[in-house]
């Protein structure tokens, strides 16, 4: 008797195991991404929530959220800010300052969602009263936020080509240019919740501003480094009380560096800066500076006492300068050595940075002969030795 082989039964079970597998997890991940997109919706409403509460009001006419699969894309249209109580000067009851902007876009990858991206899109309009006062441009502006939604570790934004423009009547005028302008901040290592330190850094490539003075108009490189300590929180807050709250913690702003290069010129600033109860700057930075002659012919100063330091020049190619002040020193000078004044006045240049030599020590910096000296904020005042060279309006 013949014995024929049995076909064996193959199961076909785990054949459709794989797929099905991948549909759950392909609607298990759908379900998360919409979670997490309506999460994104009530995580911006409670930032703006927050915002309102310290006099920054932002507000977009369209809002949508895309990006599926992997990341979460919050595009906002037709934004505006209205900013209130945010200098020392405005109020809640006046009107507020806005600005205007056409889009804002900000990514969160599924895998990072506490790291947020955002770009910019040109231009942005100010206004003051109703009217526009200021149009902002740039080539790109993009920014990086770590930490939300809770309190942040971590903050960033880099603008290049950007232009500052004011307007005079329906003419745009040229207030601030740069190559490119980066402000970083992130908390300290020996920061803590109930005592938080932030570190700063503010870079300015090929910068320069009109209209000031003309030394800021000719273009300049910055890089200056900080570090704020004093603050009890990093809440959202108007700038005026978060001042208040720093003077009354005896809060500091150390500039660990401070370099700032025109040409020849080169400075460097270290030091420390508070607060008074009237909330002016007072403190001192030590300064030094190469190429000293070529900076008080920038300031303008020596041109100031050939002209016999007349107020209104003052008032226009050194602000904040009195007369009275220049003019006590060459009086003092005259009445010491009778002519002296007048020999400095025909000596301008020559006469103050003598005066600056002597007021200051010799030093090397970056391998170029160079002079260190003090520069003093006394309640918002800046002297520059004996003179007082500027008056920095109150904080708060």
């Amino acid at each position: 008797m013949s014995e024929y082989a049995q076909p064996t039964q193959r199961r076909l079970w785990p054949i459709f195991i794989l797929p099905v597998l991948i549909v759950v997890l392909a609607a298990a991940w759908s379900g998360f991404w919409f979670y997490a997109a309506s999460k994104v919706d009530e995580n911006v409403d409670i930032w703006r929530a927050r915002e309102a509460a310290a006099g920054r009001v932002y507000d977009c006419a369209n809002r949508s959220v895309s990006g599926f699969p992997f990341r979460l894309e919050v595009r906002c249209s037709g934004v505006s800010v209205s900013l209130t109580s945010q200098t020392a000067t405005q109020n809640a009851t006046q009107v507020p300052i806005t600005a205007k902007l056409g889009e804002i876009v900000v990514v969160a990858q599924i895998y990072t969602p506490r790291l947020l991206v955002a770009e910019f899109t040109a231009p942005a309009v100010l206004s003051d009263r109703g009217q526009p006062a200021m149009v902002m441009n740039w080539g790109s502006a993009r920014s990086s936020i770590t930490g939300l939604p809770g309190t942040p570790d971590s903050a960033d934004i880099v603008f290049d080509d950007v232009s500052l423009d004011r307007f005079a009547g329906s003419v745009q005028a040229p207030t601030a240019r740069a190559k490119q302008v980066e402000l970083h901040g992130r908390t300290a290592a020996n920061s803590t919740p109930d005592k938080p330190v932030i570190e700063t850094a503010l870079q300015i490539r090929s910068g320069s501003i009109a209209d000031v003075h003309p030394i800021l108009a000719a273009p300049f490189d910055a890089d200056i480094r900080a570090l704020l300590s004093g603050l009890k929180d990093v809440a959202p807050k108007p700038w005026p009380q978060r001042f208040r709250e720093l003077q009354a913690a005896g809060g500091r702003v150390e500039i660990v560096q401070s370099r700032v290069q025109q040409g020849e010129i080169i400075s460097l600033a270290t030091g420390s800066l508070g607060l008074t109860a009237a909330g002016n700057l007072d403190g001192e930075l030590q300064m030094t500076v190469a190429g000293l002659d070529k900076a008080i012919a920038a300031l303008g100063i020596d041109k100031l006492l050939e002209m016999g330091v007349p107020q209104e020049a003052l008032d226009r190619i050194a602000p904040g300068v009195k007369s009275q002040d220049v003019n006590n020193i060459l009086g003092a000078l005259d009445r010491a050595i009778p002519g002296l004044g007048n020999v400095v006045r025909k000596n301008a240049g020559s006469g103050l940075a003598a005066g600056v030599n002597s007021i200051g020590t010799a030093a090397v910096l970056e391998g170029k002969a160079a002079r260190s000296f003090p520069l003093k904020f006394v309640d918002g005042a800046v002297f520059l030795g004996p003179l007082r060279v500027a008056q920095i309006p109150p904080l708060f």
